[in-house]
């Protein structure tokens, strides 16, 4: 699957990840002008359909229930990962 950050804060994020079924993964982004206000959200976007909403944040560590996985933000908010 893939996911992207998105918001109004610049992202930046490579463009593609991949993992065989099983098998964890963990997506990096940077947000380096993100405001202290902002959220960090993720989507998810299966082939042939539209992104789906997956889990926000403004700081620390977030339990993602389907897929089951966790959300991270760095301490300063410069950068998040989903695992």
């Amino acid at each position: 699957f893939s996911a992207v950050a998105v918001g109004r804060a610049q992202v930046q994020q490579e463009p593609l990840a991949e993992t065989t079924e099983g098998t964890g993964i963990t997506i990096n982004c940077s947000h380096p002008n993100i405001q202290s206000y902002d959220y960090i959200s993720w989507y998810r976007q299966l082939p042939g359909r539209g992104p789906a909403f997956l889990v926000s944040g403004l700081k620390g560590s977030k339990e993602v229930a389907e897929p089951a996985g966790r959300l991270s933000v760095a301490h300063l908010r410069l950068h998040s990962d989903l695992r």
